[in-house]
């Protein structure tokens, strides 16, 4: 967190299928007064929703009694979710670049139908910063209440920067 952020809400949710619901939940209320376009609230409910599932998947791997810690902050130029969960000592390095799904490969059965998620989160939010302190794994997220016009990837569709 920075120091021009301010707290909004900060709370935990068990790692069990179905608490991404409570997670978007609480964030959406807690950015109502901030700013966002209705829009900008739906693509943030969806990336906080699958970064959430992925922290109580991958990170906690849905054993309950481990909590995915979620963080509101309302910034001067817009507000920051982050999401926490206890699998960094496993994650892939906190630099790995998010790969491009290819969805001809995937229902050829060349690729794992699964593996959407960080492409998925990256592209509903102005910006996405992965980070890794021991076993915490952190999902940071990003949107602006003026948001700055988004990068194009090579293909030519919207990509998030990297915070």
């Amino acid at each position: 967190m920075t120091s021009d952020e301010r707290v909004l809400l900060s709370f935990s949710v068990p790692s069990e299928p179905g608490n991404e619901r409570i997670a978007l939940a609480k964030v959406a209320d807690a950015v109502a007064p901030c700013g966002l376009s209705d829009d900008q609230v739906e693509r943030l409910k969806t990336a906080v929703a699958e970064a959430t599932m992925n922290a109580i998947e991958h990170g906690n791997h849905n054993q309950a009694e481990l909590d995915v810690d979620v963080t509101v902050a309302e910034m001067d130029e817009g507000v920051a979710v982050s999401i926490v969960d206890q699998g960094g000592a496993h994650s892939p390095p906190a630099d790995a670049p998010v790969e491009l799904p290819d969805l001809e490969m995937k229902l050829a059965g060349l690729q794992t139908p699964r593996g959407w998620g960080l492409f998925l989160i990256q592209n509903m939010v102005d910006a996405m910063d992965v980070s890794i302190d021991g076993d915490l794994h952190t999902v940071r997220l990003v949107m602006r209440t003026s948001p700055a016009p988004r990068p194009r990837d090579p293909e030519g569709g919207p990509r998030a920067e990297q915070v």
